[in-house]
């Protein structure tokens, strides 16, 4: 009714070619600092976890990588113009915008693992730019050749490569824009956990990174954010996250044309078990023999489906089941 009431004032103002008058409600103004849903969800995971390890573990220190201007100004208040937007790091970072962007490949041959060197799409000196979008990387050789050659006449003989490089060269790091837009909304959500936080940049995480002489993965980039004078690695297997939900409310499946099959039962714990718990089976015996780990899907009669690592194996009864995890919304694996 309150949809049908707020429809029939719409409409009545139309016609009456009142739209200049104030609204009587506004229900379509976002609040400051709102983000999507699925990036407001980022947010929230990464506070959900932060908040666990403050429980666990005695943590004094928050390090946020940020963009390098946060870094800047906090060490120099004074900065400002050019100097504040390029600073000592500027081609540190553009560099490794672009060794993601590409995948750590040269954009021409597709080899790796071999010195790569900043290349001009469309050359200097013929009108190109330093934008991110006229920038690639590319190996030495390549570089040479290519010269100060359009891209249009040095791959004049590969339509399809020259196709996906334009295409590519044009398209930003969707990861990057995500937390680019996300950034200053958890900085600022951090800050209300009580602990000091501190910021650092994508190159002084690369500086810290390489002067320690570690391999480039994510969770050793975590560890050298920020200021660091040394660091003592205990593992080499850390424990992957991911964020799954809970289900869905849906309470009707459709088959491949959309026409609803069959309704969904409200009940979701069978035998003392649930989708989506992690479990151990050891079966001893008919012709699922064996040790299996992993994610549990769970049926009324009795018959479990088991998610490892090795793919899925059906048919396990819940007789053989031990609850190791049970559902949070996460799962977890090496």
């Amino acid at each position: 009714m309150s949809l049908e009431s707020r429809r029939s004032l719409r409409r009545s103002r139309r016609n009456r070619k009142t739209r200049y008058r104030q609204p009587r409600f506004l229900n379509r103004k976002r609040r400051e600092g709102w983000l999507a849903p699925s990036l407001q969800h980022r947010v929230e995971t990464t506070l959900t976890w932060v908040s666990k390890l403050i429980r666990f573990t005695p943590i004094d220190l928050i390090v946020q990588e940020l963009v390098r201007f946060d870094l800047q100004q906090l060490e120099n208040p004074e900065i400002s113009g050019i100097e504040y937007q390029q600073g000592e790091l500027q081609g540190y970072e553009v560099r490794q915008y672009l060794l993601e962007k590409w995948s750590r490949k040269c954009a021409y041959c597709g080899v790796e693992n071999v010195p790569l060197e900043v290349e001009h799409i469309h050359p200097k000196s013929q009108g190109g730019t330093d934008r991110i979008s006229n920038l690639a990387i590319a190996c030495h050789d390549c570089n040479q050749k290519k010269g100060n050659q359009d891209i249009q006449d040095f791959l004049s003989g590969k339509p399809d490569l020259l196709h996906r490089i334009l295409r590519q060269a044009k398209q930003p790091l969707k990861d990057a824009t995500a937390v680019n837009s996300t950034r200053w909304a958890l900085f600022n959500r951090l800050k209300e956990t009580g602990l000091s936080v501190s910021t650092g940049s994508g190159g002084l995480t690369k500086f810290n990174r390489t002067r320690l002489n570690l391999p480039k993965t994510h969770w050793l980039d975590a560890a050298c954010v920020g200021k660091l004078e040394t660091l003592k690695v205990l593992t080499n297997k850390p424990l992957l996250i991911q964020a799954t939900g809970r289900g869905t409310r849906q309470m009707c499946g459709t088959d491949q044309y959309g026409f609803p099959t069959r309704h969904r039962s409200r009940i979701q714990i069978h035998k003392g078990f649930q989708t989506g718990d992690i479990v151990k089976a050891v079966v001893t015996k008919g012709k699922k023999i064996g040790f299996y780990l992993g994610r549990v899907l769970c049926r009324a009669s009795g018959s479990f489906d088991i998610v490892t690592q090795n793919g899925r194996v059906t048919g396990i009864s819940h007789k053989y089941c031990q609850s190791i995890h049970k559902k949070d919304g996460y799962s977890y694996g090496f």
